[in-house]
């Protein structure tokens, strides 16, 4: 599965004094330093800082109990750089040479393009041009989303890309692949037949998928109202939590064969049509209202830098069916959204009912069973069942049974992006999107925005500490089903 072991390593930190940087990249760096990760950095981006005032601000984003702060902090280097200007890298060039010799890192380079997505191409042809990707070791790139904005856009990148890096040295980062629970699909699967022989369509009657936040658009409000709830959460995160619960098993554990059972699956989803996109997608947008916490908050129009007349939906819940004969008439809804009364990520799988029988009277009422995968907050799973009432009526009520890993390890489990960096760090492109993967998904989203652009979906309103629109409950009334309430802790 891993091309190679982990080895020592300089990391080009484009985007170096960005939020990202700060809130993730720099802790993760520093777990991995204490795992003995043998690694230098150099920070690049327009500030004008200095290597201390630079080492500062790491300083800044890490935990007040860190050791060894000093010589981690040592390892990290800046340099100003504009990406629009050529010369710049031949500076670049000088430094990273120096240091590969100083720490003895064996010409191994990570370039982690924290930038927006219309730099990827022009950074990579000045890498090339500086001779920074002429290396004696390996070279990786690691792209954040969003990936293009349609699959037109995301081709190009690609192009772009490719015309620097083969293929399989290209990391495109979704940190939800990162997630402890995501990464658990596989095993809680293929490692329990209890579940695998009842993973399809004759036992399972419909799957539900919820990445449910409270926060509004923030610092992200221009980016945001260019692109919305579908093309900001469902694209990639959702997708790929799709992609894992449904893909069948891969021939052999390894990484190649674990992403093409992936690259099935979202090539399998049926798009969407003018026909019926009605009774497949809801798009909705908050106004104002009041959160769990009692805290005030206003619509989304009344956001600062957000369009008083705009139409960008915070809010998307659809209807997805997978053409294959695992799934075959099993749908698969989701629902994504800002300013929602409870942050949470899940998958609930809901098993089909027993047939009614009336010499069962008193089981012909029991509630469905449901395996749920709790994402965040919590870290766990739980499955419910249903018993006999501990009396004499016989009547049958549902229980719980629960795990939670990071109730009882908090602190211990390891950040998402500490883990994708770690994979990619030794080689390890399994919990990375490859490219089909990205053109399927996006050929995906242009069919539901041709669909509802054609049709003009309209949109749907809710109240902001709710959780998103009266459409989104039809959706599934539609079809006897309803939403499964949040479990936000185990």
């Amino acid at each position: 599965m891993m091309e190679t072991q982990k080895q020592p390593t300089l990391i080009f930190m484009f985007g170096a004094t960005g939020d990202l940087a700060r809130r993730k990249l720099y802790p993760a760096f520093y777990q991995l330093y204490k795992k003995n990760q043998d690694f230098a950095v150099i920070g690049l981006a327009r500030r004008p800082h200095t290597d201390e005032s630079y080492r500062d601000l790491i300083n800044q984003t890490l935990p007040k109990s860190s050791e060894d702060r000093s010589s981690f902090l040592d390892r990290f280097y800046y340099l100003p750089l504009d990406i629009e200007r050529p010369e710049n890298f031949s500076t670049l060039k000088e430094l990273s040479d120096r240091l590969d010799g100083q720490y003895g890192l064996q010409g191994n380079r990570i370039f982690y393009l924290s930038l927006a997505p219309r730099f990827f191409g022009l950074a990579a042809k000045h890498l090339r041009n500086a001779g920074l990707t002429e290396t004696s070791g390996w070279k990786h790139v690691i792209i954040e989303k969003p990936f293009g904005h349609d699959f037109a856009s995301a081709k190009k990148l690609n192009n772009d890309l490719l015309q620097v890096f083969d293929e399989k040295e290209i990391y495109r980062i979704d940190h939800y692949l990162g997630k402890e629970m995501i990464q658990n699909i596989e095993s809680l699967r293929f490692a329990n037949p209890i579940f695998e022989s009842v993973w399809n369509h004759r036992y399972i009657s419909n799957v539900q998928i919820t990445l449910s936040e409270t926060l509004g658009v923030g610092e992200r409000a221009s980016y945001y109202d260019q692109t919305g709830a579908l093309l900001d959460m469902v694209q990639n995160h959702i997708m790929q939590m799709i992609a894992l619960t449904a893909m069948e098993p891969p021939s052999r554990f390894e990484t190649e064969e674990t992403r093409y059972e992936k690259v099935k699956v979202i090539q399998s989803i049926r798009h969407a049509s003018a026909e019926n996109i009605f009774n497949q997608v809801v798009r909705g947008q908050y106004t104002g209202g009041v959160l769990a916490d009692g805290t005030k908050v206003p619509a989304y129009r009344d956001e600062e830098k957000i369009d008083k007349n705009s139409n960008t939906e915070t809010f998307v819940a659809a209807r997805f069916f997978i053409d294959n004969y695992r799934w075959s008439g099993v749908p698969f809804y989701i629902r994504t959204g800002k300013r929602m009364s409870a942050k949470s990520t899940e998958i609930v799988i809901q098993f089909k009912d027993n047939p009614k029988n009336p010499y069962f009277y008193h089981l012909n009422d029991a509630a469905p069973n449901l395996l749920v995968v709790h994402v965040q907050p919590d870290e766990g799973l739980s499955l419910k069942l249903n018993v006999k009432q501990f009396n004499e009526t016989g009547n049958t009520m549902p229980i719980t049974m629960k795990f939670c890993n990071n109730c009882a390890n908090e602190g211990n489990t390891p950040d998402a992006y500490e883990r994708l960096l770690a994979d990619c760090l030794k080689g390890d492109s399994t919990n990375f999107t490859r490219w089909d993967e990205v053109a399927y998904s996006w050929s995906l989203m242009d069919s539901i925005v041709a669909a509802w652009s054609e049709k003009q979906l309209p949109l749907d309103h809710y109240e902001a500490g709710s959780m998103g629109p009266a459409s989104a409950d039809q959706l599934l009334a539609r079809d006897g089903f309803h939403w499964w309430p949040l479990t936000t802790t185990v």
